[in-house]
């Protein structure tokens, strides 16, 4: 291993779960055990191609992993990380990787309901499995896919408190049955595309706010983009956002260096101190004291004519 936070591992197994989802499972290649995560964590890979990308992993983890696993859904129409990871990696190969993150954490409760849309079962499949492997019982899962060729770890989940729908076949699966009647005793669990993650988001409204958990697997917002100014305070130039571009985009554009992984708001690694203006989050990674001072310059942009950034000021994303 080359140190805490940067891992070299190598690539010990390559299955295809489904047509365009594709497993990996990592080790050191002299065989050391890996540093502990938990259910929700992230890693960062460095694709052969150069991308760097993050991806949650899939097992439930513990103090001394001897491997981690990660799924990848091919994307022909994305930024290149996924085409690259099926195209480029094979048993064998090495691949640089961070220490694991978790900015989803599985927070105790007496019962749990998880909602999972396509790959965004990736983090709850481990949810899921250290819970009933610890023999916890009310834990709920509705598990949403275009079809079953499509379902990754489909086998995995036909219990009696399983629910997994294929819109294809069925048309879209009425969520307000599950969320019609708020519950403290449960915590909700939702990870997907935007989408859904909007739909679990209106429909548990009424929910007390500390019992819902969001992750999301998307790029890009669906509400309208209007340009604005932001001013990069360690020098002062000013930095005109297009309503095409995004922050991070137009301040590479004009020579700022910014540190970014996912480029879809869900990594925390490009977020920026904001020290003036009003900032539009779009993001679905930060803390409520997180969005008072900090903007996730891939996806969020300005409210305001003008936003005032910098260097972020905190505890450093992996």
């Amino acid at each position: 291993m080359s140190s805490l936070s940067e891992l070299r591992l190598r690539v010990s197994e390559s299955t295809d779960l489904t047509p365009t989802v594709r497993r990996f499972v990592l080790r050191d290649p002299g065989g050391s055990l890996l540093p502990a995560h938990e259910p929700g964590a992230h890693i960062v890979v460095t694709t052969p191609a150069g991308h760097k990308r993050s991806y949650s992993l899939v097992d439930p983890g513990g103090a001394r992993p001897r491997e981690y696993g990660v799924c990848v859904r091919r994307d022909s129409g994305g930024r290149g990380g996924s085409v690259s990871m099926h195209d480029d990696v094979a048993v064998g190969s090495e691949l640089v990787v961070s220490a694991p993150v978790n900015r989803f954490p599985l927070e105790p409760s007496p019962r749990y309901l998880f909602i999972a849309g396509g790959i965004g079962i990736t983090p709850i499949r481990a949810m899921v499995r250290r819970l009933r492997g610890d023999g916890r019982t009310g834990v709920r899962l509705v598990y949403l896919t275009r079809s079953a060729e499509e379902t990754p770890f489909l086998r995995e989940f036909d219990g009696p408190e399983d629910t997994v729908h294929h819109s294809a076949d069925h048309g879209l699966l009425d969520l307000w049955s599950y969320l019609a009647v708020p519950d403290d005793d449960v915590r909700i669990y939702c990870c997907g595309p935007a989408a859904l993650v909007r739909a679990v988001r209106t429909l548990t409204a009424h929910w007390r706010m500390s019992r819902i958990h969001m992750e999301e697997f998307a790029t890009g917002h669906p509400g309208m983009s209007l340009p604005f100014t932001a001013i990069w305070a360690p020098d002062g130039r000013r930095v005109d956002v297009p309503a095409h571009l995004s922050l991070l985009a137009a301040l590479r554009r004009d020579g700022v260096r910014v540190d970014s992984s996912c480029e879809a708001g869900v990594c925390g690694t490009c977020r920026l101190s904001v020290l003036d203006g009003e900032v539009e989050h779009r993001d679905s990674v930060s803390t409520g004291r997180e969005r008072v001072s900090s903007v996730v310059a891939c996806v969020s942009r300005a409210r305001s004519a003008e936003i005032v950034v910098g260097p972020f000021e905190g505890e450093e994303p992996a």
